[in-house]
């Protein structure tokens, strides 16, 4: 069987990470435009850096640690001869302290930096700054940005996720709003043969497009479904 997974805020939210997008549209504070767009960077990248450097020490609290929804779904994958594929929106990296093998992370990893020059990733959990050097190269000072996608950039191998969609026999969403694009769309590029699943604590726009909808956290209910799904 061929199972893809999306998941969305709502999991990590569970492990104590916010999902600083407010019902005001603000985010800690900012508008979206102020700390989420590559001109936001271009404009004051040291705003940008202030924001994402407190969301990445937060990441790197003791206390913030993958829960039963994470453990259930990297067990499963560890335990199973299924083609598994585990898409995130999320910026965490809670799927990979999990366990989780096949993770696309469709909007990046905080816990990465990009050389806006050379396009080269490395791992990274220090504050960014405009004065920060490349470990590479320490004289280029202030090219490193946050390997995250950013409103107004393409989400990452989005070619591969098509495809996967594509080709899925069961497609599970877990803690997704589905209003973000091109995530809220993937459950619409599955065959009408695959079985649909939205595992979230409310209905979303997308509900109709599941064949399937459980409503409850998902630490809860990502487990009792993938019990259920090894029978």
């Amino acid at each position: 069987m061929k199972i893809v997974v999306l998941t969305g805020a709502g999991i990590s939210a569970e492990s104590g990470i916010p999902t600083f997008r407010g019902s005001d549209g603000l985010w800690e504070g900012h508008r979206v435009e102020e700390v989420a767009t590559p001109s936001a960077f271009q404009k004051n990248p040291e705003l940008v850096h202030q924001f994402y450097n407190a969301r990445r020490r937060h990441l790197l609290q003791k206390e913030i640690r993958p829960n039963a929804a994470h453990l259930a779904l990297a067990e499963y994958e560890a335990e199973h001869d299924d083609e598994f594929l585990l898409i995130t929106q999320n910026i965490d990296p809670l799927h990979l302290l999990a366990g989780s093998k096949n993770v696309l992370a469709m909007h990046g990893q905080l816990m990465e930096a990009r050389c806006i020059e050379t396009g080269k990733v490395i791992p990274w959990k220090q504050d960014l700054t405009i004065h920060t050097p490349d470990p590479d190269l320490p004289t280029r000072i202030g090219r490193l940005r946050p390997n995250v996608v950013w409103f107004g950039e393409m989400p990452l191998r989005m070619h591969e996720i098509q495809q996967a969609a594509q080709n899925a026999d069961l497609f599970v969403a877990i803690g997704t709003s589905a209003v973000v694009y091109p995530a809220a769309g993937i459950v619409e590029e599955t065959p009408a043969t695959c079985q649909r699943v939205e595992i979230n604590l409310e209905e979303t726009p997308q509900s109709d497009a599941f064949t399937q909808t459980i409503r409850g956290p998902a630490s809860i209910e990502v487990p009792k479904f993938l019990n259920r799904l090894q029978r």
